[in-house]
């Protein structure tokens, strides 16, 4: 495996990026990894390179460079913990559109590096950044063949870049794992979620609620790990990027 972190220049400044990807038989095809709320940790960095191992060029950006944050360290259980505040501010400063702005950079730079098939990507956003795996997959249609959202966050609003929206511009196979517990996606959501997609042919798009668990279930460090619902995660994601991407 060959890894390495770089600055890659955007619109607003430069996203500091992991990238990860087998040393032969390239180029692979490209995954864009997008961080939930907690920032970039090793944590993410390991699934980064399960996902390269399977044959990918994967990219985890750090989404929170315009407020000069990289790693916000451990987080304490207290929701009135000053880092849990800092921690949702980072989250609350990104719109999407700055992350589609981010997704053109990391695009553009893919595009140059011969280890990589920009003509084949597919997205993955965990918490925070579901909702930016599925807009990157509208915002480059012809590029983005599969996009998953795990646990995503405001999956329907009223906003015109809403995700049940966008998942109908996309060409992409989607994809969406739903916790049953989750205050950030209740089961309502999930339901108008799916309910929206089933009403248009046009979308492939498969809602799969994941039973008995909660938010944040595929990440082994957070107290939320179920280790049966993260590997049939990851079992889904493997199919999902082996039909569409190869």
């Amino acid at each position: 495996m060959i890894e390495h972190q770089l600055d890659i220049t955007t619109k607003d400044g430069a996203t500091t990026t992991f990238i990860v990807h087998p040393e032969r038989d390239g180029p692979h095809p490209v995954i864009l990894f997008y961080m939930d709320a907690p920032a970039i940790r090793e944590e993410l960095r390991d699934m980064a390179r399960r996902f390269a191992s399977a044959g990918y060029y994967v990219m985890l950006p750090n989404l929170y460079y315009r407020a000069g944050v990289m790693e916000l360290g451990p987080l304490s259980p207290d929701p009135n913990d000053p880092s849990r505040q800092k921690m949702m501010d980072l989250m609350y400063g990104l719109t999407i559109a700055m992350v589609m702005d981010d997704t053109d950079a990391l695009v553009a730079y893919a595009e140059l590096d011969p280890a990589a098939d920009a003509r084949r990507i597919g997205t993955v956003g965990y918490c925070m950044s579901g909702q930016h795996s599925i807009n990157a997959a509208a915002r480059h249609a012809d590029r983005v063949k599969a996009a998953a959202s795990i646990y995503g966050t405001y999956l329907v609003t009223d906003k015109a870049d809403s995700p049940h929206l966008a998942a109908r511009k996309a060409k992409a196979e989607l994809y969406f794992a739903c916790a049953e517990i989750d205050r950030w996606a209740p089961l309502e959501m999930v339901e108008e979620l799916g309910q929206s997609l089933e009403s248009d042919p046009q979308v492939r798009a498969e809602v799969e609620l994941y039973p008995g668990v909660e938010h944040g279930f595929a990440f082994p460090q957070r107290p939320a790990y179920d280790k049966t619902a993260a590997e049939r995660h990851w079992e889904r994601l493997n199919g999902l990027f082996r039909r569409n991407l190869g």
